[in-house]
């Protein structure tokens, strides 16, 4: 059972949501950033959203995935959010393994919380996005 699987603390692992340009477009980008001077692999990661747009009640599907490894002192951008859903909670759900040591942490971005007065420049990439540490 997943209560009786000591979980410690999770550090200098981070995801962030960046506004890059693509063309003559704006898209968020999502990335994992790895801050440890080690490696961080079998990564597992769950994405939704969930809220309320235009007076209707959006939840996404559960996307799952898996990520081999993301190296010491680097980034990894794993998925594009589209558009509409910028203004609904979105939710990463993060497992990863340090040596045999399992870590597990969730992030969540808050409805509006991707906008211009939040976005600082993000560690690693050096872009500007919202981080949550």
């Amino acid at each position: 059972m997943k209560k009786d699987i000591n979980f410690p603390k999770v550090q200098g692992v981070h995801i962030a949501i960046l506004r890059e340009q693509v063309e003559k477009e704006q898209e968020w980008a999502v990335y994992i950033i790895n801050e440890n001077n080690h490696d961080i692999v079998d990564l597992m990661v769950t994405s939704k959203g969930y809220g309320e747009a235009e007076g209707k009640n959006i939840q996404t599907t559960a996307l799952r995935r898996y990520i081999e490894k993301v190296e010491a002192n680097s980034s990894l951008k794993f998925e594009i959010i589209p558009e509409e859903l910028l203004g609904i909670t979105n939710e990463f759900w993060l497992s990863y393994y340090i040596n045999k040591t399992i870590y597990d942490k969730k992030y969540i971005f808050l409805p509006d919380s991707l906008i211009e007065e939040n976005l600082i420049t993000v560690p690693i990439v050096n872009k500007k996005g919202v981080l949550i540490e």
